[in-house]
């Protein structure tokens, strides 16, 4: 059993590292000024983070980072929910909700200007526009495809609606909403690091400028390594959390 695992972690292992030497191969023929080689990056995080620029500058991210995600699943939760259960609320919102997900969401950035301003409630804004719509989307998959037998068997015990919600339907739904989970957060660190650029420049955004402004590429990397990294992880522990709530056949 636990042959597949050590392989799958070996796979893993050698993909990452694949990656890195053609990285380091590629960049030994050009300038460092287009790009660094992954060895100065790394140490140019690990300078960052011992100066503490680093860290501070990622910490101020992840605060509206996590504020805008926290709002959007509080958003497309009990709205795909409602969504996925209801004909006439799909037929009321779907509409509206297809063709506001078909504007880009930097579209919306003189709007939020002109009602946020440029700090931090613009920022977080922006994550949510950036990651409710595919928690939305999925969500409403998933409590459209709850087997009706499940919702049967839950009123044969006496299950009234918000215990039938609450102990049925929201289980039956789970991976549905790990995999919305998993695709919002992705798409909140896109809303972070665009957030910081579009507005005014603050945390990443301002050392990724900054960086850019002395044409250091090694500077630059190093948020782009950081970021990837950070959703890596956040990939990798959602996928975790899916496998020990839902198992095997939950987990993509």
């Amino acid at each position: 059993m636990a042959l597949p695992g050590v392989r799958n972690g070996l796979l893993y292992v050698l993909s990452v590292a694949a990656g890195l030497l053609a990285w380091e191969v590629a960049a030994r023929d050009v300038s460092r000024l287009i790009l660094a080689p992954p060895s100065e990056v790394a140490a140019r995080i690990y300078e960052g983070f011992a100066s503490g620029v680093l860290a501070k500058a990622f910490l101020g991210s992840l605060a509206h980072m996590t504020a805008g995600l926290a709002i959007a699943v509080a958003i497309a939760l009990p709205l795909g929910f409602l969504m996925g259960r209801s004909r006439t609320v799909a037929g009321l919102l779907e509409p509206v909700v297809a063709a506001v997900y078909a504007i880009p969401p930097v579209a919306f950035v003189p709007f939020i200007v002109i009602w946020f301003g440029f700090l931090f409630e613009a920022r977080v804004v922006l994550v949510v526009l950036m990651s409710v719509f595919e928690m939305l989307v999925t969500f409403t998959v998933g409590a459209r495809t709850i087997p009706p037998a499940l919702i049967d068997v839950g009123r044969s015990f006496g299950a009234g609606r918000i215990k039938l919600i609450r102990s049925v339907m929201i289980p039956a739904m789970l991976p549905f909403v790990l995999t919305g989970l998993r695709l919002g957060a992705v798409r909140a660190i896109h809303g972070m690091i665009v957030a910081e650029l579009f507005f005014a420049a603050a945390n990443l955004g301002a050392v990724m400028k900054r960086e850019a402004q002395r044409f250091d590429s090694a500077g630059v990397l190093a948020v782009i390594v950081l970021l990837a990294v950070f959703g890596l992880l956040v990939q990798e522990g959602l996928k975790a959390l899916e496998w020990k709530l839902v198992g095997r056949k939950g987990a993509a």
